[in-house]
């Protein structure tokens, strides 16, 4: 049942950008303070798989066209099958929080509310795609990345930086672009299981294969555990919140001839996970996720391309005994052209985007229509990419963004990069139409510059990215004022600036692999001054791997400083250091073993203030694959 009544809603379960949770953080109590640490936030683009891709890799979150990476000046991470099935990570925020420039906040354990900070960004600015399809939600805004199954991704590419003239609103801290696994020839089934503390079991498997001119590839992963007490506070029910999972996906292809492929993608996820709003109450979060994509990809001539899809994607999020429920769906279609002669590649894409909000008693609905192009020039040391975009919003009109960057290949090792954008957010239909809402709201807009030194050679590879980006208009919860609720309402009141510098690096010695990186950076209200909720000022991870008796050994330290609860700096995040083992080896010729421990020393710290993490976790697991 749809309920009205947002005051019911346990601060726990939140997913709206709730003014009540703003307001509850700020009653909620006294300090605990820390002194700030500096901190780690992991592996990066030629880091961190444990090796420097090859230059010649292809990706497709800069542009959204397939480039090698020798040709992109944009800030990408690559994180691959290989490196996420030996990282034991309980979710895929937590695997991202490995990588350069990437924070996140939880309530508690896997499967509660997950918040992704790409350069102290706001959660909500970062554009989400599973297969080309947009996943978003139009209460919270933002991606739901704790219904996201991380056992059933195959790639991930994570850019850094703004993107909007490319892929339109929401893309102003960044991209990530997740894939599931595609058939290639042959059959290859799998089947893996894994153990845990807190009563944790996984279970994977699935098939993927190409015959003649069809491919398949088909998923199933089921996660279990008790979890841990979720809250510190008494007054909070002290039983273990534990979490369910259950997600599939399925990815078909077909080659009608050698210029034309049909594909269609599918992935869905069902999470049951448990919350505390109150003492003795045992409240449920019930979230459901799909992302469905039809692709038409023509290869018109050795020069002319074109790419049509259609996509719809669903994020349902309900409470129970507590009742709330949020509905979002969005449907898109994309037509998208490119023409490569010699060192040029020309864009131009039309794409609409349709969205829906059920959140009683808002049942509302807005489209966007664009045309995007894009041109990109790479020869004699020298790249060039240019990018304008023009988005029509059914409820606001028009708005522009455009990007410039520019590469130098200094020497063959060393290249210097640099380049300049806007984009923007448009409001949620939450943000418009909740009874805090106010239609006049303007879109949220950013500026951003940075600079970027980077060298390659044989297995050593180092960067360092200088980047600034500020925002205006943006969202926050003020007074009351024309809304509904005399509580507060929205409004475009404030300003906020995202800066820093992030180094990066991997170097072989001997038999050892070394990676690591770090963020320092300032994410700061310019009004006020102060810093942004739940980010750190610094933050970084350092690991180590080698082989030794026929196995692959490791060890990684994540890091970060202080940080506060609040926009007001009121209450203290304690800073923090935790220290991962993780050893893995071949048992058999078609046996894969894997055993992992996370926060070695059982290090007590917080993601959100009240709200426990999982201290010492162990993990085991064993998968089939056959060679």
């Amino acid at each position: 049942m749809k309920i009205r009544t947002l005051r019911a809603r346990p601060v726990a379960s939140l997913r709206l950008p709730a003014p009540r949770l703003a307001l509850l953080s700020l009653l909620a109590g006294s300090a605990c303070g820390a002194f700030a640490q500096t901190a780690p936030a992991s592996g990066e683009l030629l880091a961190q798989n444990l090796r420097a891709p090859s230059l010649s890799e292809t990706v497709v979150a800069a542009t959204r066209t397939p480039q090698p990476l020798a040709d992109l000046v944009a800030d990408i991470s690559i994180v691959d099958r290989e490196t996420i099935e030996g990282s034991g990570a309980t979710g895929l925020a937590d695997l991202l929080a490995r990588l350069p420039g990437v924070e996140f906040s939880r309530n508690g354990g896997p499967g509660t509310t997950t918040g992704v900070f790409l350069r102290g960004a706001e959660s909500r600015f970062t554009a989400v795609y599973i297969d080309g399809v947009r996943i978003d939600s139009q209460s919270t805004g933002g991606a739901p990345w704790e219904s996201i199954p991380l056992g059933l991704i195959d790639r991930i590419e994570v850019l850094r930086g703004p993107a909007g003239a490319v892929y339109g609103s929401d893309a102003m801290g960044g991209v990530v672009q997740i894939f599931t696994k595609r058939g290639e020839n042959g059959t290859a089934p799998y089947v893996g299981v894994g153990v845990g503390n807190h009563n944790t079991t996984k279970v994977e498997a699935g098939i993927s294969g190409a015959s003649g001119t069809v491919d398949y590839a088909l998923g199933f992963a089921r996660d279990d555990s008790k979890g841990f007490n979720a809250r510190t506070l008494a007054t909070q029910n002290p039983d273990r919140d534990g979490y369910r999972t259950t997600a599939g996906h399925a990815r078909v292809g077909l080659q009608v001839d050698a210029a034309h492929r049909l594909e269609g993608t599918l992935m869905v996820n069902d999470s049951n996970s448990g919350y505390d709003s109150g003492l003795g109450k045992d409240d449920r979060n019930l979230h459901t996720m799909h992302a469905l994509g039809l692709n038409w990809i023509a290869q018109w001539s050795s020069a002319y391309k074109t790419r049509l899809s259609i996509t719809d994607s669903r994020d349902e999020y309900e409470t129970r005994p507590s009742p709330y429920l949020s509905d979002t769906r969005l449907r898109g279609y994309y037509f998208q052209n490119e023409w490569r002669q010699g060192a040029h590649l020309v864009t131009a894409a039309l794409e609409r985007r349709e969205d829906r909000l059920e959140n009683a008693p808002i049942d509302a609905k807005r489209s966007q229509d664009a045309l995007a192009l894009g041109y990109g020039y790479n020869a004699a040391g020298h790249t060039v990419q240019l990018n304008l975009r023009h988005d029509s919003d059914s409820e606001f009109g028009g708005k522009s963004t455009g990007s410039v960057a520019y590469g130098y290949a200094i020497t063959p090792q060393w290249r210097a990069t640099a380049s300049v954008g806007t984009a923007f957010r448009a409001p949620t239909l939450y943000h418009r139409f909740s009874e805090y809402g106010v239609a006049t709201l303007r879109p949220e807009s950013s500026r951003n510059a940075e600079v970027a030194l980077r060298y390659a050679q044989g297995n050593s590879t180092f960067s360092a990215t200088l980047f600034r980006n500020r925002v205006s208009n943006l969202i926050s919860f003020s007074g009351p004022g024309t809304c509904l609720s005399d509580f507060g309402c929205y409004a475009n009141t404030a300003r906020a600036e995202y800066k820093g510098v992030t180094f990066a690096g991997s170097h072989r010695m001997g038999d050892v692999q070394l990676h690591g990186s770090i963020d320092l950076q300032r994410p700061r209200d310019l009004d006020t001054g102060k810093q942004l909720a739940r980010r750190a000022k610094q933050h970084a991870t350092f690991g180590a791997d080698t082989r030794l008796a026929g196995w692959t050994v490791g060890a990684e330290v994540q890091a970060s400083g202080r940080r506060f609860d609040t926009v007001a700096n009121t209450n203290v995040l304690g800073g923090y250091t935790l220290v991962n083992l993780y050893a893995s080896t071949r048992i058999a010729r078609d046996y894969t073993l894997l055993a992992r421990i996370d926060n070695l020393a059982d290090k007590d710290y917080q993601l959100a203030r009240t709200y426990a993490t999982a201290g010492r976790t162990v993990y085991l697991g064993v998968k089939w694959a056959p060679q």
